[in-house]
């Protein structure tokens, strides 16, 4: 395919990327508070069925539409069967009771601490987790694009640190004629390569990555081949994110959100408005993991949410806001094939515990969180604390190795 004008850019940068660029986190948010109950549905214990008449995902081999077992307790929504392949293969894994120490039940105040990676009990931090881990790094180890955000606006997870948003890789481009293009680069290039000083290095990088991403082709003959997104909004970011990824411009991290998941009326069980959002999910990740095959290495996947629901359903057929979720992983360096954590059994006896009801905490985001730096990007305790101050961060073996150093 011919290059289009805006591709020609008059600049050439042949310094090598700094050592761990090639590491790249995916966060992915559920908005609006994912019922993991029905993700992760816990067949083997009786009360989930007795909690939810309606609302439970069939046990596995009650038909086409049952659970997809994974162990004696826990299987999957028949929706995430586009991920089974990667549990099985010990590349997905689930954390179990996760969650933060936040009762309101409101979504506004859930989604900002849990982005900001902060707690009412510790010390106050400014920015969001990601956003201040980005700061921990040497400007001068970072790429042109660091971070990015897919969408409209940035998450506050990203706030206080070098990211961008952008909704197409289109916009990531000198913007000008094709007749006026080469000129407007080549000053550019010049007057940035005359400035000996950080905002000079910074426009040459930013130019370089016009010229990266301009330069690469819609989609590989190896892509078309062996990945097919699913025509919606999700898949389509996780597309430009795998772009990036293969462009070699130093991302470290990229956001994507996932919204719809408050499900308070009619929610369905394996039909309905979660069961769609469940199956977009799923296939989107496993197109995205098609995608990375080539360097599966370098890319770890992180889904969130801000709260789980309630394990009992409403009378309007839907589940309220509850607590604890199941976050979960998904990468060549993950420990999958496994649910990590224990089973809140004392939440289901009570169904209704103190603060919005559902399943209890057992483990901080921001430990998790924390696990997941440290193991991505070997990120020591000194940025650590940075990060999380305060927090004794807690290693539980949810990685076999870190897949990358800074």
């Amino acid at each position: 395919m011919p290059a289009s004008p805006k591709t020609r850019l008059l600049l050439r940068n042949d310094e090598a990327w700094p050592t761990g660029h090639d590491a790249t986190l995916v966060v992915v948010f559920l908005r609006g508070g994912a019922d993991t109950l029905s993700l992760l549905p816990p067949y083997g214990d009786d009360r989930y069925f007795q909690s939810r008449p309606t609302l439970a995902v069939p046990p596995p081999g009650r038909g086409n539409r049952s659970a997809i077992r994974l162990d004696d307790h826990y299987g999957l929504h028949p929706d995430m069967a586009a991920l089974e392949p990667a549990y099985r293969d010990g590349r997905l894994a689930f954390v179990q009771a996760v969650g933060i120490d936040n009762t309101s039940g409101s979504h506004f105040e859930c989604q900002d601490q849990m982005e900001h990676g902060s707690s009412p009990t510790s010390a106050p931090v400014s920015g969001g987790w990601l956003g201040r881990f980005l700061r921990t790094i040497d400007g001068g180890q970072l790429g042109p694009l660091p971070a990015v955000a897919i969408g409209k606006s940035l998450p506050e997870s990203l706030r206080g640190g070098p990211a961008s948003v952008l909704e197409k890789l289109d916009e990531v481009a000198v913007q000008g004629s094709a007749t006026d293009l080469p000129l407007i680069t080549q000053t550019l290039a010049s007057l940035y390569g005359a400035e000996q000083n950080p905002l000079g290095r910074q426009g040459l990088q930013t130019l370089d990555l016009f010229r990266r991403v301009a330069s690469l082709p819609p989609t590989t003959a190896t892509t078309r081949r062996t990945a097919t997104y699913p025509n919606n909004a999700f898949a389509a970011g996780l597309r430009q994110i795998a772009e990036l990824i293969r462009a070699g411009i130093g991302l470290r991290v990229a956001c994507l959100d996932l919204p719809g998941w408050d499900t308070h009326f009619f929610q369905g069980a394996t039909d309905g408005q979660q069961a769609a959002l469940v199956d977009r999910l799923a296939k989107g990740l496993a197109a995205f993991e098609t995608d990375m095959s080539s360097c599966h290495q370098r890319v770890t996947v992180l889904v969130t949410t801000e709260f789980g629901r309630r394990v009992y359903e409403n009378a309007s057929q839907g589940t309220d806001h509850g607590r604890g979720f199941a976050a979960m992983l998904l990468g060549d360096s993950v420990a999958g094939g496994q649910v990590h954590g224990h089973w809140p059994l004392e939440e289901i006896t009570d169904p209704t515990p103190s603060g919005p009801g559902g399943l209890g905490i057992q483990r901080d985001a921001r430990d998790l969180f924390a696990e997941v730096l440290q193991h991505v990007f070997a990120a020591d305790k000194a940025a650590l604390y940075q990060v999380f101050p305060g927090l004794e961060s807690q290693q539980t073996g949810l990685f076999r190795q870190p897949t990358a150093k800074n």
